[in-house]
């Protein structure tokens, strides 16, 4: 064993650090994309063990690639080819420090899972909103590290809104204990907005505080068939303006998702009788109201009615229990994993502003079926953030080499014309190692320049997560 080894492992004890087959599995990212080679995976039990691991890579000159749960869409959390890197697994920095109801805040180490967060904060009559798809494996250091977004951005905002301090491991390995229960604090830069977001190329997150809200006393839920996006964007406007503040989720989905999940899934179902051939999108809404009471449910049906007679839809179901509640936003969460049993998807994570949406949609349909006849379109996402997932599966047919080698080509497109109308590349998902050549082509190159002195600044000697995020 080399000496950095002998060294992390009497600093960590062996069985916390994994060599060989053991190390497998932190090896590959959830999308299987990427796979890559590593010194070793070293598993720190706290904080002071970090900052001891991030001091002796930076005395050997040893790349570091943290990973929490690994289930990140962009290979961020994937160390390269090279097998130089340390993958730094922060799993087992998994306690709740600490809950304070009263002041709505919790505090929380990185390795703790997202479902788990939303638990505890939950038995202490408290509300965690952020919601992902995959909340029961990945870990709160990974959302912050990318600002995940979620199905309650509408109204809670993104990770970085729900966090109101950080303690963060630097490059030097020095601990930055920046866990401050406060809403106001305008005393210098913002540190803890630069490392929210920054894919653990800045610094590591070990520990946050959380902002927690009260519990909705009634949560109400309906999907609604329509026949165009264009209606959509109608709708959220209706849902805006009746619902205000209360409206929590507005989340869209094509025809072909839905299908496809209840193809790949048997247990699946519409709520709906028969497709319409109509319907071509789906909504999910989504209300919490803190008030409860029976005229909550009254106003949210008479909501969805006048969205009926106003011809902004034309069928819906509204959830009788929080089983059908569930049950409703089952179909939307497996819409990612349908897409896993397809033999290859070319995904967009693209943000636009929201009346640009069908505009988009139609015009980028178009151009594919012009470039890349057979093209099948499987589109969903956060419609009241902007916020779509642009999916593409290859024609019938096709491979996954074909459709792979398509990729470069096809993205492109898809990119150019978000960036014609004012969108981004990465909504939530981030930049990893997938979208760095994006990122160079469509950020303009001040903002690059300036995101690279930070990187320099922060990290000199280039250790954390090299060749994420920037190249």
């Amino acid at each position: 064993m080399q000496p950095f080894l002998r060294e992390l492992a009497d600093l960590l004890g062996r069985e916390h650090v994994l060599t060989g087959d053991r190390a497998e599995p932190y090896l590959t990212d959830w999308r299987r994309r990427r796979t890559g080679r590593a010194l070793a995976v070293a598993r720190p039990g706290d904080r002071e063990q970090v900052a001891a691991v991030v001091r002796l890579c930076a005395a050997h000159g040893v790349p570091i690639v943290p990973q929490g749960g690994n289930t990140g869409q962009v290979a961020a959390a994937t160390p390269d080819d090279s097998g130089r890197a340390l993958v730094l697994s922060l799993a087992r920095l998994n306690r709740i420090r600490a809950i304070d109801p009263e002041g709505d805040t919790m505090t929380v180490e990185a390795g703790c899972i997202l479902e788990t967060v939303q638990q505890a904060a939950h038995a202490a009559g408290r509300l965690f909103p952020l919601s992902l798809g995959a909340q029961g494996s990945c870990t709160v250091g990974g959302n912050l590290a990318t600002n995940a977004g979620g199905t309650q951005v509408l109204r809670y905002g993104n990770a970085r809104e729900l966090t109101l301090g950080l303690e963060v491991i630097t490059a030097e390995g020095e601990i930055w204990d920046g866990l401050r229960a406060l809403r106001k604090d305008n005393a210098g830069y913002d540190l803890r907005d630069l490392y929210i977001g920054s894919e653990g190329t800045l610094g590591i997150i070990t520990a946050a505080t959380l902002r927690l809200h009260p519990l909705p006393r009634a949560r109400h839920t309906a999907l609604l068939a329509l026949e165009s996006l264009a209606q959509a964007v109608r709708l959220l406007a209706h849902a805006r303006a009746e619902l205000d503040a209360t409206l929590t989720a507005f989340e869209v989905m094509g025809r072909e998702c839905l299908e496809m999940v209840v193809q790949a899934f048997a247990q699946q179902r519409l709520p709906f009788a028969a497709a319409d051939p109509a319907t071509r999108w789906y909504v999910l809404l989504e209300c919490s109201d803190p008030r409860g009471g029976p005229g909550s449910a009254a106003d949210f049906e008479a909501t969805l009615a006048r969205a009926w007679e106003g011809g902004l839809a034309h069928d819906a179901a509204i959830a009788a229990s929080a089983a059908q509640q569930a049950d409703f936003w089952r179909l939307r969460e497996h819409i990612t994993l349908a897409l896993a049993e397809q033999p290859y998807c070319i995904k967009h994570d693209i943000s636009l502003p929201i009346a640009a949406i069908p505009d988009f949609v139609q015009a980028t349909d178009a151009l594919l079926q012009r470039h890349h006849p057979g093209t099948r379109m499987r589109v969903f996402g956060h419609l009241g953030d902007g916020n779509l997932h642009y999916n593409l599966l290859g024609p019938a047919g096709s491979t996954r080499q074909d459709w792979m080698a398509a990729e470069p080509q096809v993205q492109a497109l898809v990119h150019d014309q978000v960036a014609a109308l004012g969108g981004s590349i990465s909504a939530e998902q981030g930049i990893g190692s997938l979208r760095v050549a994006d990122l160079r082509r469509y950020k303009p190159p001040l903002e690059v320049a300036l995101m690279r002195r930070i990187k320099q600044a922060l990290d000199p000697q280039g250790l954390l997560n090299p060749g994420k995020v920037l190249d």
